[in-house]
């Protein structure tokens, strides 16, 4: 895993400027050593000035010792170490200096300066000495001696320590920005878990609240026909046998109707989970979504559809209730969820009436129209009070938000509401082209 900027920035203990121990540590033992090697080469330069001893060497010590402020002003160390170049002092520390000015984070053209003008100090001063040398005899080579000497000096000198920096300082820029690079992809992975995790929170609470419809319109509008049914078995099982015996079988039909569609919905639940076991090395977004898709597609393909419209109104019928049904325009097929939805919205409109308004005339309008679906369910008035809650049907209120999510979901208009004469009426329009999600 890699570390942040902040983690970085916290992990900085060490002393001052510097970020960690080891470095101060270094630096000391550096400008210690270079304070001892400028005050050992402070007592030649003091003799040759003509000053007390103890005066080269204070001095010496004082100007080996700036290389302690190498890492926070660079840029001094390399002007003290050329200004002490005519003293033949300083020398580790003009080749710490132009390493550290070259590796850090410098305009090119400092850096390029101050290492120009340490090695015209540096040619400059070794040429006056060679010279000297030869002079006094002391060197008998020949006068090209002088300037190779002095250049190779000076190259020598400052060449080394600027290279070794400027690629010390581009390693570590690059190392820098892999890391900042390995920061960005750490936290963009992080947003895209979360990101997947709350599409997959999402997907399964779309597919708990599509369950939750399917199960409601199964089982209400199933059981509610069975209520009725079986309330009107009890009524008439002494005066009519015949009659009992045809509410029973209508009564059995219903209810291995409604166990079928409960088996459906709960293979769709133990597939769901089936994918989610087998794919245990996948994320959860992609179960979640793989769920849905394979929920939505066996529900697609064994859900009902207009065709059995007439049958539900013939079940409705068959359980007392005087229902028209009128079909309009050109009879054509819809996607699979368009046939679905609008078969809901009917039996939900019907499983309404029998619940709230029992024995009341019912009119069931579907419309063929050119780019889309409307369908009308309307009842009148009970005919007599207190007959809606006769049968003793339970309502828990989410029939006609179901429906309301359905239409919307495809792209439609759904309305509902009481009418002037005392009915209800539900309405309903569905395109016939599902609008791309």
């Amino acid at each position: 895993m890699t570390t942040t900027g902040e983690e970085r920035t916290r992990a900085l203990t060490g002393p001052w400027w510097w970020a960690r121990w080891r470095s101060a540590v270094l630096d000391g033992s550096l400008a210690l050593v270079s304070s001892v090697e400028c005050g050992a080469e402070g007592i030649p330069f003091a003799r040759d000035a003509g000053v007390p001893v103890s005066v080269g060497i204070v001095f010496g010590l004082i100007a080996g010792s700036v290389l302690l402020v190498r890492r926070k002003w660079p840029i001094a160390v390399v002007l003290v170490a050329i200004a002490i170049t005519p003293a033949q002092m300083g020398f580790l520390m003009g080749i710490v200096g132009l390493y550290t000015l070259a590796a850090c984070e410098l305009p090119r053209r400092i850096i390029v300066a101050l290492a120009g003008m340490s090695l015209v100090g540096t040619m400059i001063v070794t040429f006056v000495r060679v010279r000297q040398d030869m002079a006094r005899g002391d060197l008998t080579l020949g006068d090209w001696f002088v300037p190779f000497a002095s250049i190779a000096t000076s190259l020598g000198l400052t060449a080394p320590p600027v290279l070794l920096g400027l690629y010390v300082g581009a390693r570590r820029r690059l190392m820098e920005s892999l890391r900042e690079r390995a920061d960005s992809l750490e936290r963009e992975l992080q947003l895209l878990a979360e990101r997947a995790e709350e599409r997959a929170e999402w997907a399964r609470n779309e597919e708990r609240t599509r369950i939750a419809r399917e199960m409601h319109d199964v089982v209400a509008h199933r059981v509610s026909l069975m209520v009725v049914h079986a309330a009107a078995l009890q009524a008439v099982a002494r005066k009519d046998p015949d009659k009992a015996v045809r509410n029973a079988a209508l009564v059995g039909d219903m209810g291995r109707q409604a166990l079928t569609e409960l088996r459906e919905m709960l293979g769709v639940l133990r597939a769901g989970e089936d994918a989610g076991r087998r794919a245990a090395v996948v994320p959860r977004a992609a179960v979640g979504v793989a769920v849905v898709r394979a929920a939505a597609g066996t529900a697609e393909e064994e859900g009902p559809c207009l065709s059995e419209l007439e049958e539900l109104v013939g079940q409705s019928a068959a359980a007392g209730m005087v229902v028209d049904l009128s079909v309009e325009g050109e009879v054509r097929s819809y996607a699979a969820e368009v046939e679905q939805t609008a078969y809901r919205v009917v039996q939900e409109a019907l499983t309404n009436v029998h619940k709230h308004a029992g024995g009341a005339k019912t009119y069931v309008r579907l419309a063929h129209r050119g780019g889309e679906i409307a369908m009308q369910v309307e009842n009148g008035p009970p005919p007599e009070p207190g007959s809606a809650s006769a049968a003793g049907l339970p309502s828990g209120g989410n029939g006609l938000v179901g429906m309301r999510e359905r239409v919307l979901a495809l792209g439609g208009v759904f309305v509902s509401g009481p009418t002037d004469v005392g009915g209800f009426r539900v309405s309903a329009v569905i395109p016939a082209v599902i609008p791309a999600v």
